[in-house]
């Protein structure tokens, strides 16, 4: 097993750790300063830490109460691809986590990818609310 296939498994192993704990704190350790961030409804890459925590609260807080759970996963080299499914007001929401790291053990680039166009509508909807309130 190479270094970079054990590394990208400890940064998953810790990501589902966070998020079975909800310690959303444990996000400074685990993205890298300059982290990239894709939207599945924000035209632009966002790029830093501050935006990427900002957004990933904002989806934990609309995701997890509504089932959200990963159906699969597949990892190789740097990167890993974690696809998930969540239901929010009777609309199934299925979507990827696509995640890179950096060899010391950080996110380096994370795209969320959403499907179908209601499910996009409806986590834009609920996103918002969540990112005015902040």
């Amino acid at each position: 097993m190479s270094s970079q296939s054990s590394t990208i498994e400890s940064v998953i192993d810790q990501w589902h750790k966070l998020l079975a704990s909800k310690d959303l704190e444990a996000l400074d350790q685990l993205l890298h300063d300059d982290v990239v961030f894709h939207s599945p409804v924000v035209h632009t890459p966002q790029q830093g830490k501050t935006i990427t925590k900002m957004y990933l609260r904002a989806a934990f807080y609309v995701l997890l109460p509504n089932g959200f759970r990963y159906l699969r996963e597949v990892q190789e080299g740097n990167l890993a691809v974690l696809e998930f499914e969540a239901k929010i007001d009777d609309i199934i929401i299925n979507g990827v986590d696509m995640i890179e790291c950096s060899p010391d053990g950080q996110i380096t680039d994370f795209k969320v990818m959403i499907r179908p166009v209601k499910a996009i509508e409806k986590i834009q909807e609920k996103m918002t609310e969540i990112l005015n309130k902040s």
